[in-house]
């Protein structure tokens, strides 16, 4: 080799090394910000399998106002059908609700949220939880003048108009269906004035998740419960005292636990066994001719099949009504004009903004637990404001009753300090068989009026009044199990993300994170590449 050959190797040495050094940093830099943008990919992918079945949105509102309740979740998770849930306006619409809403308040000076922008957050939590079980929800946003075609095919199944601006709920296939419409005023009402509201202090309280998950699991109901809910006699309200606010709402109570209530008119309407399964009478003021009684017991023996139920609530400004009173009586109850108190176990609570305490707010507890079935927390108190005091009576009968709820034996009643439990609730049971197979019309009295009143069933989750109701109403007409959703109060937070702000920390973190990570791993690729 020639001295120059020599010179020239020597020279190239030192130039093939650094090359090689420099291909082999630049292809790890290059495996690195390969392996980096595969990860990225896998995260987003597992991500987006993830949010289809698990929520994925941080809610940093005070009052987890964009997630639905355990109760709704376990409801969902356990449909038997497919849903369909279709808005007949625009998503956006839901915003600007809510801003002219607020307006509407601030106008009349409260200072309140009505984020009604929440509304199709919480829908795409339906769906989403849907898919962790058999069936599934699938919403929609349509527009009832571009798509009749998809309106035309619910109105098959559902008798009354169907307006623009409604939320239709439906089930089934072929020609079996069932629809239920959430109207406009209804989906207003979504949000409103708690109860408990002053015009100092405002609370909003959201009842939409009740509402939709009771229309959902009403159209997937295969065997849902017929109600005559007596209102009215004679055109006119049957209730007094204020008692016809309090019967709207536990007539709305029962429709949004699966009871396709009906309106009846006791004096002019027939209650025939055929049309409805269960009838409600709601704290009478005035007392039933021989004639109208006749008609409850007619529909309560159905021509010997019986396998009707009713449920009485006396009213607690009322009197005896003697021919009321007869009517219970051969269903072997009575009662009383006492109220039962207790000095030891009573709970404060407000009802109608009235202040109910001392020792007229008393505990019940259940006496027969096969009557009431089981609750999602039995630790929970039973409250019966002012309640009448009720008794089982001895007669030559067919019926069978028995004590359901019971006054603590702390508790003594107006006319005797004895203390010692008092009968709260009573079921009696007529029945007849025909070969092994037997079959029972139910009776169902409950003493106090107050304690189905709006604000102890739906606007608190500190008492078990809801379950236990819909647990004894259920167990008498063989329902199954439903779900008690309470209302959410609205609080004022520091931190209230939008619809929109949640959507664009989603695509944040999902898709701008990703991009910034792999911009990031290319300069420093090049930079190195070019060193």
């Amino acid at each position: 080799m020639s001295n120059k050959e020599t010179a020239n190797t020597a020279e190239n040495s030192p130039k093939k090394k650094k090359n090689l050094k420099k291909f082999k940093y630049g292809s790890m830099s290059a495996v690195v910000i390969a392996l980096v943008i595969v990860l990225v990919i896998i995260l987003n992918l597992i991500c987006s399998m993830l949010a289809k079945r698990s929520p994925l949105k941080i809610d940093l509102t005070a009052d987890n106002r964009y997630e639905i309740s355990e109760e709704s979740v376990e409801a969902i998770k356990n449909l038997k059908g497919d849903v369909e849930i279709t808005v007949t306006f625009p998503k956006s619409d839901f915003a600007s609700m809510g801003a002219y809403y607020q307006q509407m308040y601030a106008y009349y000076g409260m200072n309140v949220e009505t984020p009604y922008e929440m509304i199709p957050s919480i829908l795409e939590n339906y769906e989403m939880y849907a898919k962790q079980g058999s069936g599934s929800i699938k919403v929609q946003y349509v527009d009832m003048n571009k798509d009749p075609d998809i309106i035309s095919k619910y109105r098959n199944f559902y008798n009354n108009d169907i307006p623009e601006g409604s939320i239709i709920v439906f089930s089934g296939n072929g020609d079996n269906g069932r629809v239920k419409v959430i109207s406009r005023e209804q989906i207003i009402s979504m949000i409103k004035p708690a109860n408990t509201s002053t015009q100092t202090a405002v609370t909003m309280t959201f009842v939409g998740e009740s509402t939709l998950t009771s229309a959902i699991m009403n159209v997937t109901d295969a065997n849902p419960i017929k109600t005559g809910f007596i209102s009215m006699m004679n055109g006119a309200s049957l209730s007094g005292q204020g008692y016809d606010i309090m019967t709207e709402e536990f007539m709305s109570f029962l429709e949004k636990n699966g009871y396709d209530c009906t309106e009846i008119d006791i004096a002019t309407d027939s209650i025939s066994p055929e049309e409805y399964d269960f009838l409600v009478l709601p704290m009478p003021a005035v007392d039933f001719s021989a004639d109208i009684i006749g008609k409850l017991g007619d529909f309560l023996y159905n021509d010997g099949n019986y396998q009707r139920n009713m449920l009485y609530i006396p009213s607690l400004y009322v009197g005896e009504l003697p021919n009321i009173s007869e009517f219970l009586a051969d269903w072997s109850i009575e009662v009383e004009e006492n109220v039962v108190l207790d000095d030891t176990n009573w709970i404060e609570t407000y009802i109608f903004n009235q202040n109910i305490n001392k020792n007229i707010n008393i505990k019940v507890e259940i006496n027969d637990t096969d009557s009431v079935g089981s609750l999602p927390n039995e630790t929970l108190p039973i409250v019966a404001p002012a309640t009448k005091k009720l008794n089982i009576l001895t007669k030559n009968n067919d019926s069978v009753a028995t004590s359901v709820l019971k006054s603590m034996e702390t508790s003594f009643d107006q006319d005797s300090e004895a203390k010692g439990a008092r009968d709260t609730a009573i079921v009696s049971v007529k029945e007849t068989s025909a070969g092994l197979d037997r079959y029972s019309s139910h009776l169902l009295v409950l003493g106090s009026s107050y304690m189905i009143s709006d604000t102890l069933l739906t606007q608190t989750n500190a008492f078990n009044n809801a379950n236990v109701i819909i647990g004894m109403l259920n167990t008498m007409t063989g329902k199954e199990t439903s779900a008690v959703i309470p209302d959410k109060a609205l609080q004022q937070a520091l931190i209230t993300p939008t619809a929109a702000e949640m959507n664009g920390i989603r695509i944040f973190v999902l898709y701008a994170i990703p991009v910034i990570v792999a911009a990031i791993g290319i300069v420093v690729f090049v930079r190195r590449k070019n060193r």
